[in-house]
């Protein structure tokens, strides 16, 4: 890849300070099964926070409840001002979200698809040439998504959540299917934008990834929090070398 982050004010960190996620007590359960139970936390502008749990723990319902696409069964989650529960649509149009099992139209080039999901956010060709150089496909940029590997696809739609400028960028495995070197580089993308200012809650059983991305981590087992803190804090705390081993020894 070789995306620039000049047009986010690469270099210029955003203070953390006001927070603009806030989650309270939220339980999401379906029918007799309660997936989430009662968790709360808190996001700065311009952090990452890292939401890190085995399968099933509840992480991905989370998730998919901030990114308005389920319910709450209960408490609160508030974004930007806006309450999830009652005002979603002032939501959509502020975050992004990237799902870690997303998929692109396969009939259109790459270059469609990205003036396409441009168009949902009245988005001109500014817009879609940040998504390409995000995305970094070269001339496979005008063939059909459906020829494209793992990880091309994944780059395409690592670059269309991000041209947008989000304030709230929401990714639940966002180097899935990428090689090193490109994995590095969509890290260092992130960066860039919370540096910004854009807020980013990640999700991600790389734990390298969750060590070097994240400002602070929560640990989600059995819909519970169960550790939050900086990535230092936890590994002082747990006398641990990297965040896996805090993980290994807090989720049995």
């Amino acid at each position: 890849m070789a995306y620039s982050g000049d047009k986010i004010g690469r270099g210029g960190a955003v203070p953390h300070s006001r927070e603009v996620i806030q989650v309270k007590d939220l339980v999401k359960n379906y029918g007799d099964f309660q997936a989430v139970k009662g968790i709360s936390f808190t996001v700065k502008r311009g952090e990452i926070f890292g939401l890190i749990g085995p399968n099933g723990a509840g992480k991905t319902t989370t998730i998919r409840i901030l990114s308005t696409l389920l319910k709450v069964s209960g408490g609160s989650v508030n974004i930007y001002g806006n309450d999830v529960a009652t005002e979603p649509e002032k939501i959509r149009h502020i975050i992004s979200y990237l799902p870690e099992d997303a998929g692109a139209y396969k009939n259109l080039t790459g270059r469609e698809y990205l003036k396409f999901m441009a168009s949902f956010f009245d988005g001109g060709e500014e817009m879609v040439d940040k998504g390409m150089e995000i995305a970094d496909l070269g001339d496979r940029i005008d063939d059909k998504v459906d020829a494209y590997s793992k990880g091309m696809k994944r780059r395409l739609l690592v670059g269309r959540a991000m041209m947008i400028d989000p304030k709230v960028a929401i990714l639940d495995e966002p180097t899935s299917g990428l090689d090193v070197i490109n994995a590095q580089e969509v890290r260092h993308i992130i960066k860039d934008y919370a540096r910004a200012g854009t807020t980013v809650l990640l999700s991600s059983h790389n734990m390298l990834e969750v060590d070097f991305l994240c400002d602070r981590i929560a640990l989600i087992d059995d819909g519970r929090i169960v550790e939050e803190g900086t990535p230092s804090t936890l590994k002082e705390r747990y006398k641990a070398n990297n965040i896996e081993e805090v993980f290994t020894r807090v989720v049995k």
